[in-house]
């Protein structure tokens, strides 16, 4: 594998000091999963990074960016500079600065990280393609990934999350993009920003990123349109717009849904445009629309992308498929839609009607699995309340909540649609399992931190030992 950065590039990258010739082929943060010839980043947040600097280059990291000397370790392999963050971060625009990539950034309150791995795949066979493999969104993530790029890439996706006013600016100002995205405006964090209007203000900061000639896609659909509009043109970007509505650059015309795909119909730029995801959602097909639009923007050719999105489908957590049989003799399967990473008002439903679209087999029924949607501020209990009058309950059988929030929307559910209620992921680990019947549908959602996916891991885990049982002695 060829080097990413030498001793020589990063320190005159990072203003630092080395006293030894290394070459590095990648970065790591964790010292727990760093691998040969990384340089690993000594970042401090619970602990100080410097203490695992031994033990990452027992495991072979090349070099530790450090900005004290860790005891007992070889001054050689070090890049001494005078704070670590610092560090990563001017790592991080010089492996911007030395590309000639295009450079897609994208943000939003649902769909980045969806949006980014569809680009991944949209791109991959026109040029060399580099993203982030996880979401790597925040203070620290944007900077690795930047770092991480070869300098020979063509392509580039950078995924930027907030959770606090003034987060994205800075690093879309890193990252200094030719197009930027805005999935979307919904309610998310508004436990930080009050009101959806600061959600969109903080969103379309993106923009600041970009340079001349720069390109600005942005949702028409939302309420608050208005102002991603007004900043994209403060910031001089040319203004691509997206959605349903008619006069939209790139307008979203039909989607239909199948149990494993969903076809797509657009008007871009006034040409219509036929093609299919690996995936049923009409959230999906906006995504892929964005997608599409994004890589044309970036100079490439749109058919090409469109014909790679075909083989685009979710990945853990976000939307995955599969059967799972429960029982020793095959007569219990049922099927998982695991969309348990994260959730907030949108893509609950945006989630609920691909349960709603998909068919149960036998006497299965539409069960949904939600657990607490997190950081809504004051309106939480509103909002959890509020998913009891989605359409998209006329369909669904049974809905099981978890979580302290979760228990509003029990409580407005009508007799008929009310499951168990659990106040914690264990609790409905328990209990779930006893109450489903043949060919059920499953959609489990909740925000990270109430870990609905460990319900998910639970019914992989039962599963697995029924398939133990069936498979016998070995």
């Amino acid at each position: 594998m060829s080097a990413l950065w030498t001793a020589e590039e990063a320190a005159a990258a990072t203003g630092g000091q080395v006293a030894g010739e290394w070459s590095a082929t990648g970065i790591s943060i964790d010292s727990r999963n760093v691998a040969e010839g990384d340089l690993f980043v000594a970042l401090s947040a619970a602990r100080d990074g410097h203490e695992f600097v031994a033990d990452a280059l027992a495991k072979g990291a090349a070099a530790a960016l450090v900005s004290r000397l860790p005891e007992g370790v070889d001054p050689a392999r070090l890049l001494l500079v005078g704070d670590v963050m610092e560090g990563l971060r001017a790592l991080g625009a010089a492996g911007r600065a030395r590309t000639k990539a295009k450079v897609i950034a994208v943000t939003g309150s649902v769909g980045k990280t969806t949006v980014k791995e569809m680009l991944r795949s949209a791109l991959a066979r026109q040029g060399r393609t580099h993203a982030a493999e996880a979401s790597f969104n925040n203070h620290w993530g944007v900077p690795v990934t930047l770092a991480r790029m070869p300098a020979d890439t063509e392509y580039a996706i950078i995924e930027i999350g907030m959770n606090h006013p003034g987060e994205i600016a800075p690093l879309a100002r890193l990252a200094r993009p030719h197009v930027a995205v805005v999935t979307t405006v919904a309610p998310a964090h508004l436990e930080a920003f009050g009101v959806i209007e600061g959600i969109a203000h903080e969103k379309a900061a993106i923009y600041e990123g970009l340079g001349d000639g720069g390109i600005a896609l942005a949702h028409a659909d939302v309420d608050t349109a208005g102002i991603l509009f007004d900043k994209a043109r403060a910031c001089g970007a040319k203004l691509i717009r997206f959605g349903e509505a008619e006069g939209t650059e790139a307008r979203l015309i039909e989607a239909q849904l199948s149990d494993s795909a969903t076809v797509i119909r657009a008007d871009l730029h006034g040409q219509e445009r036929l093609f299919r995801i690996g995936a049923p959602g009409r959230h999906y097909a906006m995504n892929a629309l964005i997608a599409l639009t994004a890589a044309e923007a970036a100079g490439a050719d749109p058919t090409e992308a469109a014909l790679a999105l075909s083989g685009w489908t979710p990945f853990d957590g976000r939307g995955t498929r599969e059967r799972i049989v429960l029982s020793e003799t095959d007569a219990l399967a049922v099927e998982m839609i695991d969309d348990a990473f994260n959730a907030n008002p949108a893509s609950v439903a945006a989630a609920l009607e691909v349960l709603a679209a998909t068919e149960p087999q036998g006497r299965g029924r539409r069960i949904a699995v939600l657990g607490d949607m997190l950081e809504l501020g004051p309106t939480g209990p509103a909002l959890h309340a509020a998913i009891a009058d989605h359409p998209t309950m006329a369909r669904i059988a049974t809905v099981h909540t978890v979580g302290p929030l979760m228990a509003h929307l029990h409580a407005a559910l009508p007799g008929a649609l009310r499951g168990l209620h659990a106040e914690s992921a264990e609790d409905m680990v328990a209990a779930l399992p006893s109450t489903l019947v043949p060919g059920d549908v499953l959609l489990l959602k909740g925000s990270k931190g109430i870990k609905v996916s460990r319900v998910v891991d639970a019914l992989r885990k039962l599963g697995q030992s029924a398939a133990d049982y069936r498979r016998g002695p070995r």
